[in-house]
């Protein structure tokens, strides 16, 4: 009979910093909160979120075969502070995950590994899932032990901080559950405080029409003028929530040399990255999840940017812009380079 314990054993040996499980009928309370999420709007232009409500709030309709959901923790924490490029506005700053390879695939990789190697040891059938399907991995991570969703929403362990990745192996085989997590945020309220743009309406809560993460990666056109200012420097997803996480103290070091940021990743040069055509995109981006939101939306951040930077040697970037193909690309252009001079005429 295959064990948690050897389940544990072989997850760490393939790479996973933590282990948990549960049942697929263990988040009674999931669907009531992504409706009520979903009612309010909160989710903006995500309407996959609505359109497969019915299999995210419930793991058991997704595949009512399985019996056991093991949920699997894989850490990528920084290993520098990356809210440090706040004060170099003339770069840009890319979200910790998204700096080196995309996750999807590496999370994946090891899970099917997981898998196969429980066939091999019981039989059975299984079914991974790393956030592309209609799975809510954070309420199932809390239910199998990982930790609780924090005010900020995200997962966060007191062994682990909350810089880490979550996979599932949904498996017809019978395991002993483990015991939920239980919340220790007490009244600490530093995630929410931390928001540049306020998405938190109440704690718990997340308003992703707000959230940066959100607006520089799912949002589709122009982003709200009101918004654009706060986002600042950042260009690719915002980290400051889990940043300013106490239980970070407690953050293991990522094991998986992918997720180490590369070079070039780390303080790219907002001039260098408005010139980036479709091709060099492509080039640059190859293998990262920032290539799936494509050339021009990433552009548009990139200038959102620069209009915010206050540097006036940034506008050439800007100003070639202005005539870019994609109208929202152009519109951004026009907007940091009218930023920039105004920036200009405010200077001594």
């Amino acid at each position: 009979m295959l064990t948690a314990q050897a389940i544990r054993a072989k997850a760490e040996e393939f790479g996973f910093t933590a282990t948990g499980i549960t049942t697929p009928d263990a988040i009674p309370d999931a669907a009531g909160r992504l409706g009520a999420f979903l009612d309010a709007g909160y989710h903006g232009q995500m309407t996959w979120m609505a359109e497969r409500a019915a299999w995210r709030g419930d793991p058991a309709a997704l595949w009512p075969e399985a019996r056991s959901v093991i949920m699997l923790a894989e850490a990528y924490t920084p290993d520098s502070d990356p809210m440090a490029l706040l004060d170099q506005p003339d770069h840009g700053i890319i979200s910790v995950y998204a700096q080196n390879r995309d996750y999807h695939d590496l999370v994946k990789k090891r899970l099917k590994r997981l898998g196969r190697w429980m066939i091999e040891q019981a039989g059975g059938e299984i079914k991974v899932f790393v956030d592309t399907a209609p799975v809510m991995e954070k309420p199932l991570g809390a239910a199998a032990g990982l930790g609780w969703q924090g005010k900020h929403t995200n997962l966060l362990s007191r062994d682990l901080g909350n810089w880490f990745f979550l996979g599932a192996v949904f498996t017809t085989l019978e395991l002993e559950p483990d015991a939920p997590g239980q919340d220790h945020c007490g009244s600490c309220r530093a995630c929410l405080d931390a928001c540049p743009t306020d998405a938190f309406p109440a704690p718990y809560q997340l308003d992703a029409r707000r959230c940066i993460s959100y607006l520089t990666i799912e949002h589709k056109g122009p982003v709200p003028i009101e918004l654009r200012e706060k986002m600042g420097n950042r260009i690719y997803g915002c980290d400051d929530c889990l940043a300013a996480c106490p239980w970070n103290k407690f953050a293991v070091a990522a094991r998986e040399a992918g997720y180490w940021a590369r070079v070039e990743l780390r303080a790219p040069r907002l001039d260098d990255l408005a010139a980036l055509t479709d091709q060099t995109f492509r080039e640059v981006f190859a293998g990262s999840p920032i290539k799936r939101i494509g050339r021009d939306r990433f552009v548009r951040n990139v200038c959102y940017a620069i209009g915010n930077s206050g540097d006036t040697g940034l506008r050439p970037a800007v100003v070639a812009l202005r005539s870019d193909p994609d109208p929202t690309v152009a519109e951004a252009a026009h907007w940091a380079a009218a930023r920039l001079d105004t920036a200009a005429k405010d200077q001594p």
